[in-house]
């Protein structure tokens, strides 16, 4: 193996995990998902069948990752979020065949105890506040607080809140990248 699972942890037959992957104590990845390399599976986390992790996910303490669930790469989930996966849950009707997706885009954050109700999007380097509910898709680079959450500004790849000018540019404090908004969008100022 070229990865790690902790003794205490069950991999079921028919899972791909990448190399360098690391799953720590008391968690249980279930048949027919995909873990891409680098990931990091904290303790105590459920992947559920035919899950996708892109490459250098990390995943913390008390998560459970439903089926219907997509994580690109560089995905942060913070510790006791939630994924749902049914809208209309009853203990008494089966809705497996109601599953619906949820897509988290390339480097997106997810704080502790956020609630990320199924079938929405979140957008590329988009950070969940933690604790919010998300009811709806979220924009790349949008910062996202509250319950219902809702934008309260942008963010740069690197997690730092955007400023932007009258011009709709803003520069990254850490990193100097730029940013334009333009029409309700973010995107980066290629150099």
């Amino acid at each position: 193996m070229d990865y790690f699972v902790h003794e205490s942890s069950y991999v079921d037959e028919g899972c791909r995990i990448g190399k360098g992957t690391k799953i720590w104590h008391f968690s249980h990845v279930m048949a027919g998902c995909t873990i891409g390399e680098d990931c990091n599976i904290g303790q105590n986390v459920v992947i559920s069948p035919d899950v996708v992790l892109g490459r250098n996910c990390k995943i913390q303490n008390n998560v459970s990752v439903y089926t219907g669930v997509r994580c690109e790469d560089d995905v942060f989930l913070g510790p006791s979020m939630v994924f749902t996966n049914v809208i209309n849950p009853r203990s008494a009707v089966s809705r497996k065949s109601e599953y619906r997706e949820t897509i988290i885009e390339r480097g997106a954050s997810v704080g502790a105890n956020a609630t990320i109700v199924c079938g929405h999007r979140l957008g590329a380097y988009c950070l969940i506040g933690a604790g919010s509910v998300v009811t709806k898709d979220v924009p790349a680079y949008a910062l996202m607080v509250g319950n219902p959450a809702r934008r309260i500004g942008w963010v740069s790849r690197h997690g730092e809140k955007l400023h932007f000018n009258e011009a709709g540019l803003a520069t990254c404090p850490a990193t100097g990248e730029h940013y334009r908004l333009l029409n309700g969008e973010v995107s980066i100022v290629e150099e």
